[in-house]
């Protein structure tokens, strides 16, 4: 049985992460598709901003986030006096550095998927008198799906086990923003906290074994894969 702190931790990690996914899934997909298929200067400069979460720090993207989007941060203090909106130390907050920390893996993800479509295939699309949009939502979309949820997933494993970001940007409080990975810390640092860090780590480690499984599996399934070198 778990302890209701463990429990509301496991709750907490699947409701961060789950929103994290789908706040970030439109951006990935235009972030993608641009990447496949764009061909404009800079393109490599984009594509090194989107990965680099995965080069810094993690405390350091948290720092930034804080930075950003504190109370008295250049777009926090924006956003709380015309809309309310505050993520500093909330757990709406662990969303956005879930997020963060997870995009380049999923845009990636994604823009494999839509890179091994043929360019053929926009083009016979075009041929057909379908306009960019509808060949995007009728064509490519529908292809690169198995690449989609294969990056879905890779997302949630990520967001699920965000650590470092996290605990700069919204602390560790418990109930509010204390998600699996923070839970987890905090139990190393008691001397009777080792049951329910083994606990903890089981369901980490399954839920994250299970995400990369899917991942895996829908990449399999992927209509256009490229042959093997």
């Amino acid at each position: 049985m778990f302890a209701p702190e463990e429990t509301s931790a496991i709750l907490l990690s699947l409701r961060v992460a789950a929103l994290a996914v789908a706040v970030s899934l439109p951006f990935a997909l235009l972030a993608a598709h641009v990447l496949a298929r764009g061909r404009f200067r800079g393109k490599a400069l984009l594509d090194a901003m989107i990965h680099l979460p995965l080069l810094m720090p993690p405390v350091l993207t948290g720092y930034v986030l804080l930075v950003l989007l504190g109370r008295q941060g250049a777009i926090g203090r924006w956003l709380d006096a015309w809309f309310g909106l505050s993520f500093a130390f909330r757990w709406t907050g662990a969303v956005v550095a879930a997020a963060v920390m997870a995009f380049p893996l999923f845009v990636r993800a994604i823009r494999l998927s839509m890179e091994a479509i043929p360019r053929e295939v926009d083009e016979a699309a075009a041929g057909l008198g379908a306009r960019p949009w509808a060949a995007f939502r009728q064509v490519t979309l529908p292809l690169s799906l198995p690449g989609i949820v294969a990056g879905m997933s890779l997302a949630f494993a990520k967001a699920l086990g965000e650590f470092g970001a996290t605990i700069s940007f919204v602390s560790n409080i418990p109930g509010e923003t204390r998600t699996i990975a923070l839970a987890m810390y905090t139990l190393i640092e008691r001397p009777d906290g080792g049951d329910g860090m083994l606990r903890l780590a089981a369901v980490s480690l399954a839920l994250a074994f299970g995400a990369l499984l899917l991942s895996e599996w829908m990449v399999r399934r992927s209509a256009y894969r490229r042959p093997p070198e």
